[in-house]
């Protein structure tokens, strides 16, 4: 993938040499065509980084606006405890296949070892308080059932924490810590 500083350099450098540039492997015209390369593959590795790291709260997001497209008012503690509860509950069948399937003694498969961590982790977070979009907000409701599903239009809406006791505070987007 040539990204837009690699392609300015490498026009820049055929209009000053012409439509074949022969470039010698020491000269400043490929060192400069070198440094943007290794610009953009640097550029590109940390979006795929950062990319990697928003999926989950992408999944999230995605998930708790599929459980609001019947809901037309703001919804109380009480059912956004119940969809956080259903939300943590979202690979039990698959957990409880794995343990099914696995002989006696054998040690857990990876994948049954990462759904128990991502479980112990987000059942940790709901004690403390999970983060989710404020839906005892009717904009909020409204805005998340329009949400293209993209990363940077999740700055337009509210986020709360709901902790598992109902107890309700204030979020920023993206979700830091315990803000």
């Amino acid at each position: 993938m040539v990204s837009d500083r690699f392609s300015k350099v490498q026009k820049a450098i055929a209009k000053k040499k012409g439509k074949n540039p022969n470039l010698h492997e020491g000269s400043r015209d490929t060192k400069r065509m070198q440094r943007a390369s290794a610009r953009d593959d640097k550029l590109n590795r940390l979006t795929k980084l950062r990319e990697k790291e928003n999926r989950h709260f992408l999944n999230r997001v995605k998930a708790f606006q599929s459980y609001t497209a019947e809901h037309t008012s703001p919804l109380s503690i009480k059912e956004l405890q119940a969809m956080i509860e259903d939300y943590l509950g979202r690979d039990d069948e698959e957990l409880a296949k794995l343990k099914a399937e696995r002989r006696t003694g054998r040690p857990p498969s990876t994948r049954q070892t990462l759904l128990e961590q991502a479980r112990a982790t987000e059942q940790d977070e709901y004690a403390a308080g999970f983060w989710i979009p404020d839906l005892e907000d009717e904009t909020v409701l409204i805005r998340l059932k329009e949400w293209d599903g993209k990363w940077a239009s999740l700055a337009t809406l509210k986020y709360s924490r709901i902790s598992k006791e109902g107890h309700k505070k204030v979020s920023s987007f993206p979700p830091k810590g315990m803000s």
